[in-house]
């Protein structure tokens, strides 16, 4: 399931808002009730969003989150940058494919949905 603040994002960017600032424009709370979070302050000049319609962002919202989950999970699982530099150098003289093949393999290791 999509986080609230994944939801209110995309409710957000679909009505011309690019960015949300969830310390002065939407304020969140969760009261550790078991219900969850909710919007506790609406500081936006658009309307704030009914549940019904968050809920109808459940899709982009959580394809988002996935998106992002795979890729940071690309940026820890790639070499460093100067390790990438070292094998793009030794390939050059080697006439090798190191460097191609390591960042294929992290890419089919966590392919983008």
């Amino acid at each position: 399931m999509a986080s609230l603040s994944n939801k209110i994002r995309e409710y957000a960017k679909s009505n011309g808002v690019a960015n949300v600032d969830f310390l002065k424009d939407v304020l969140l709370q969760d009261d550790s009730n078991g219900k969850g979070a909710y919007i506790k302050e609406w500081n936006l000049d658009i309307a704030q969003p009914t549940d019904a319609q968050l809920d109808a962002l459940e899709t982009e919202a959580q394809a988002k989150e996935e998106l992002q989950t795979i890729l940071s999970t690309r940026a820890t699982a790639y070499p460093s940058i100067q390790e990438q530099l070292d094998m793009q150098y030794w390939d050059s003289v080697n006439g090798t494919t190191t460097w191609k093949d390591a960042v294929a393999k992290v890419k089919a290791d966590n392919p983008k949905p």
